[in-house]
């Protein structure tokens, strides 16, 4: 088929690296695919993979950029006479929802996270006539407060490549390039930097000196970029400056994010950001701003699957908790942590794989496709 993706942008960020994964699989699989969004740092893979992308200002409601967007999605749409049409993002999905009315293409959406609900944003969204969710608890969220037949969604998952995100990843350019110490007892934490989504990188800094006290040959790194960098890289700047060593490397937004994901001893994060480093097998604490599931075991795994690993409706992460769950990883034997390691990545394997989250979509797109076929 000939299969157009539509989303805000192809920055870094959990949305965006699920579709370029989603779009790597399908084209594998022998489909023509087109992501449409501003740009982004994941254009170069999609393009590397045979992917077309297409640049439109998808990535505010700026009425002008929404009219541009329209104009290039039509004309996208029909000259090269797309199959099926998946957008990603609420902009994005009330867009195509308006022209999908004129030019009746099948039409599908994913519902990566929840959105605020208000009466004027409800009218601008558009769940299109087949839904992916990309956890139990989005689908009952669509249900509840957008009315969306439970017939209409299809569950599917975050696809994690399990041969880009291995504990065998060569790193050394990383510790070269951020003059990192080998032999350092290394917590490794990866998400955007925005306030929505900055709780524990703010903790983990707070919590810096006491770690420190108790660990020897400590490193953190924390990588990732937004709103909130700044604020975080002078706290960790005047920690570094206090104690006299570099003892937190704030990164920036990256691309190389498996690198990272492999080189930590223990690994902070959620929800994608997790499940990858899960997949280099490493020890990780699952925590983020909606919640706290701790060190992730057998003990957790309901819990990590009915959130998608973004410890949605649990108890707030807090300092106390990080620390005592990061001191009580840090002593245990090397045994102990490789065979957790080992553990986190059978889960991946499992439940997470790039190609279940393809079937699931596909799954959605022979129904919508279906129906069109019918009428």
């Amino acid at each position: 088929m000939k299969i157009l993706m539509a989303t805000m942008s192809m920055g870094i960020g959990g949305a965006e690296t699920h579709i370029l994964e989603l779009s790597k699989e399908l084209k594998k699989r022998g489909n023509e695919v087109w992501v449409v969004s501003n740009g982004g740092k994941y254009n170069e893979e999609l393009e590397a993979s045979g992917i077309h992308t297409v640049w439109a200002p998808l990535h505010n409601k700026n009425p002008k950029n929404m009219l541009k967007s329209v104009k290039i999605l039509k004309e996208l749409i029909k000259n090269e006479k797309i199959d099926l049409v998946h957008s990603h993002t609420r902009i994005s999905s009330f867009l195509l929802g308006k022209l999908q009315r004129r030019m009746h293409f099948p039409y599908v959406t994913s519902a990566h996270w929840t959105f605020k609900v208000t009466p004027l944003l409800k009218l601008m969204t558009n769940w299109g006539e087949g839904t992916v969710a990309v956890s139990e608890d989005i689908k009952e969220y669509l249900i509840k407060n957008y009315g969306v037949s439970e017939s209409q969604i299809v569950v599917t998952v975050n696809g994690i490549d399990t041969e880009k995100f291995s504990k065998n990843i060569d790193y050394k350019d990383i510790e070269k390039e951020f003059s990192l110490n080998e032999n350092a007892n290394r917590i490794v934490y990866i998400s955007r930097l925005d306030e929505s989504r900055a709780l524990v990188a703010k903790q983990l800094v707070n919590i810096s000196e006491n770690l420190d006290s108790k660990i020897d040959n400590l490193e953190i790194i924390i990588v990732g970029g937004g709103d909130s960098f700044d604020e975080i890289k002078q706290k960790s700047d005047e920690i570094n400056e206090k104690l006299g060593k570099k003892l937190i490397v704030l990164t920036g937004a990256r691309t190389d994010i498996n690198k990272f994901a492999s080189m930590g001893k223990v690994f902070i994060g959620v929800s994608r950001s997790a499940l990858e480093a899960m997949a280099a097998e490493k020890p990780t604490i699952v925590a983020g701003n909606e919640g706290y599931i701790g060190i992730f075991d057998e003990t957790k795994l309901e819990k990590g699957i009915e959130t998608n690993f973004c410890c949605r409706g649990l108890e707030q992460s807090s300092e106390k908790r990080l620390e005592e769950d990061i001191l009580e990883l840090m002593q245990k034997d090397a045994k102990s942590l490789e065979r957790q390691g080992a553990y986190n990545r059978t889960v991946v394997e499992k439940y997470y794989s790039v190609e279940k989250m393809t079937n699931d979509c596909e799954k959605v797109y022979k129904i919508v496709l279906e129906k069109h076929k019918k009428a």
